[in-house]
C-alpha cells in the first residue's frame, strides 16, 4: 500500500503507526473481531488461519516482512475473516482505522494501491480454489511448497530452506488435505531427494523436480 510514496509521505506513515513486538504464538487479531486496524509486518512471520463452519481450520497464507494484513477488512468495515498468529518472534507496525483513513486523505495513492492489493488477493483466492478442485493432492502439496520456497526460501548447503517452522498440519490445512496424506507425500519426496525436513524446517533439495511436480502432477 505504501510502495512508491515519497520519503516525506513514508515518514508520515511511520510516524502515524505504532510498532510492537509479538512473541511467537501471539494472536494479533481473531476471526470475527471488528476490523478496526491495519497491520504491516516488519520482521518475522505471521500465519492467517480461518476456522470453518465444521470446526476445521484452513491456513490461508503466511505473511512475510513488508506485507500488509487485516487492512482490507478494516477499510471495508468488516470483521476480520481469520485469525492472525505470530509463527515466530515478530515485529509489526499497525494503524487504527481512523488513522488509515486520514493517511489516505493526505496521500490518495495509498487508497489506489489498497484497491489493487485487494484485487490481487481476490485473484490469488480464485487460483487457490481452482487448485483445490482441479489438481491431485500431491500436486497441491508440491505447489504449496513451491510458493513457500519462493516467498520464504534461503539458500543453504542442503538446498533452499523455508525460513520459518511449518508443520505438516499447516500444509494439510493449506492444501485441503489430511495429515496422513501430507506425511506420506513428504516422506516420498524426501526419499526421492526432492525435499528434506528436520526441526520443523523443510528444505527443498531439488527445486526443478518440485516445480515439475507442481506444474504437471507427475514425478
Amino acid at each position: 500500500m505504501f510502495a512508491g510514496l515519497s520519503a516525506e509521505a513514508l515518514e508520515d506513515v511511520v510516524a502515524s503507526g505504532s510498532v510492537r513486538r509479538l512473541a511467537a504464538g501471539t494472536r494479533i487479531f481473531a476471526q470475527g473481531d471488528p476490523g478496526v486496524s491495519g497491520h504491516s509486518l516488519l520482521e518475522g512471520r505471521i500465519k492467517i488461519v480461518q476456522t470453518r463452519a465444521d470446526g476445521g481450520q484452513s491456513v490461508l497464507r503466511f505473511i512475510g516482512p513488508g506485507e500488509m494484513y487485516g487492512t482490507v477488512a478494516a477499510l471495508m468495515n468488516q470483521p476480520f475473516p481469520a485469525d492472525a498468529v505470530a509463527v515466530v518472534d515478530s515485529v509489526e507496525i499497525w494503524w487504527s482505522l481512523p488513522v488509515l483513513r486520514q493517511l489516505m486523505r493526505r496521500h490518495p495513492e495509498i487508497g489506489l494501491r489498497s484497491t489493487a492489493a485487494a484485487g490481487q488477493r481476490l485473484m490469488d483466492l480464485h487460483g487457490r480454489i481452482g487448485e483445490l478442485t482441479g489438481e491431485r493432492v500431491e500436486q497441491r502439496i508440491a505447489r504449496a511448497l513451491l510458493r513457500l520456497m519462493q516467498k520464504a526460501g534461503r539458500k543453504t548447503e542442503a538446498g533452499v530452506e523455508i525460513d520459518f517452522p511449518i508443520t505438516r498440519q499447516d500444509l494439510a490445512e493449506m492444501t485441503g488435505s489430511t495429515l496422513h496424506t501430507v506425511s506420506r507425500t513428504l516422506a516420498a519426496l524426501d526419499q526421492r531427494g526432492v525435499t528434506g525436513s528436520a526441526r520443523r524446517r523443510i528444505v527443498v533439495r531439488d527445486p526443478r523436480a518440485l516445480e515439475h511436480l507442481a506444474e504437471h502432477g507427475v514425478g
